[in-house]
């Protein structure tokens, strides 16, 4: 770790990625309780895995970032599949904050209808979806589930970044 900021260099030193699986593996002892070849990290109350380096929790899925590109990423991890611990490389990417969300597969605990995207109004269900942060009405349904399939389908087309 040079000036205090992990390098490539250094993780790798420390431990071994593996792309497939997302599992980082010890490569060297830090402690007594540490053996080489030990799983290294935990899940965290978020369900992301974390591992200590250096006396400081670290996001696994930003150490494989880290690890397979010389540089920590630019913007959020995203986890395309929305599995917080599944840090297969070819399940991560770098997203701004707004793309990250377009990956949202549930609805907002103030919604009472328990669906993503529609929310109840006189005349049935109102499907609408954000396009950058200005909200765009998709029309009104007679039910939740087509109101929702709107939604759907507005949001693979408006969103690039979705994978739902």
């Amino acid at each position: 770790m040079a000036n205090g900021i992990l390098t490539q260099e250094c993780l790798k030193e420390l431990l071994h990625y593996e792309p497939e699986t997302g599992i980082f593996t010890r490569l060297k002892r830090t402690s007594n309780r540490i053996k080489i070849g030990d799983v290294a990290g935990g899940l965290n109350g978020g369900g992301y895995i974390q591992i200590r380096l250096f006396g400081k929790l670290q996001q696994a899925h930003r150490l494989a970032w880290l690890y397979m590109t010389g540089s920590m990423p630019e913007h959020e991890i995203d986890h395309k599949n929305s599995d917080k611990s599944d840090n297969c490389w070819s399940n991560l990417r770098d997203v701004t904050h707004q793309q990250n969300s377009h990956n949202q597969r549930s609805h907002h605990s103030n919604n009472k209808n328990n669906v993503l995207g529609v929310m109840k109004n006189n005349a049935g269900f109102a499907a609408r979806i954000r396009i950058n942060y200005v909200p765009i009405h998709l029309g009104t349904f007679p039910t939740k589930e087509l109101a929702h399939e709107a939604y759907l389908i507005a949001k693979r087309a408006m969103h690039s970044t979705c994978t739902i």
